[in-house]
């Protein structure tokens, strides 16, 4: 049987924010019904312990996200939520306590993301408050992400994007350095037990519209993790946003034929051969981190 160590399951298709990085979906909106939710967490039981609740929209958009977290509690499943963070005071209480909150991923480009965006010192320190109280009551490990790096990081510009959030990390945490001195790109660094920043290059969504590449190499889709949108559909990792490569839907068919079907068996042994079958996967700069 398959198991994956990242499993995505769609709470919403819905987002508060219209991100630069991140181009709204073409689907329809789409809040999951808890009773579907608890039947999917039925079918993935036996694929996984560890699920995220998003591949587009924003989690803390649901307005039974506390359900949702004690279903999966009382099912087994560790949770990790990614968030922009703007709307994490009026879902302090519905996720606080909850047993089934592992990590909780801290999105903070977007607030630069978002044209319109305003007090950026209020909106981190909204975030850093939160964390503060759950590390005194809680085990969530946080990722504070800064995923908003230029590929060529040498000019001035680049260089100071994120100074005033460094600084608000530095004062809140009492750093004594810049962390500019020991950050390194692409690894998470350490602000103090169980709070790390991560810094990197913006993230580009691929899709059909964008060149496509040689058709050679590798990719963990299928392989290590897999996705489930939040209207059923299962596709074979968190970057296809749009339910571009439609493996079944969890609503007609059981997860466990899915990932069995032809289409889907043929997308990994491609990748076993380091052949890409898929048009969407030829088209995906992430892929090709693992290229070889």
């Amino acid at each position: 049987m398959k198991k994956f160590k990242k499993f995505y399951v769609e709470i919403t298709s819905v987002c508060n924010l219209a991100c630069t990085f991140c181009p709204p979906t073409e689907r329809a909106s789409n809040f999951i019904k808890v009773d579907a939710f608890s039947k999917i967490l039925d079918e993935i039981k036996p694929h996984t312990d560890y699920i995220y609740y998003h591949v587009k929209g924003e989690p803390l958009l649901h307005p039974k996200i506390d359900e949702l977290l004690d279903l999966s509690h009382e099912k087994g499943f560790k949770v990790n939520i990614t968030t922009n963070g703007t709307l994490i005071n009026k879902n302090r209480a519905k996720i606080m306590m909850k047993p089934a909150l592992r990590q909780m991923n801290f999105s903070l480009h977007s607030f630069d993301g978002h044209v319109g965006s305003t007090n950026k010192e209020g909106y981190v320190s909204d975030i850093l408050t939160f964390v503060k109280e759950a590390l005194e009551k809680t085990d969530i490990i946080f990722s504070l992400r800064l995923w908003n790096l230029d590929t060529d990081n040498t000019t001035n510009q680049e260089r100071n994007k994120n100074r005033q959030v460094l600084e608000i990390l530095e004062r809140e945490f009492n750093l004594d350095y810049k962390i500019e001195e020991k950050f390194v790109r692409g690894s998470g660094h350490k602000i103090t037990d169980r709070v790390y920043l991560n810094q990197d290059h913006e993230f580009q969504w691929p899709a059909l519209k964008e060149k496509e590449d040689d058709g050679k190499g590798f990719c963990h889709g299928l392989r290590n993790q897999a996705a489930i949108l939040s209207d059923g559909t299962v596709v074979p990792c968190c970057l296809d946003g749009e339910g571009v490569i439609n493996l079944g839907n969890v609503h007609q068919t059981p997860f466990a034929e899915i990932i069995e079907s032809q289409r889907a068996n043929n997308l990994v042994d491609g990748f076993s051969r380091r052949e890409v079958v898929e048009e969407l996967c030829r088209k995906c700069g992430y892929r090709q981190r693992f290229s070889m």
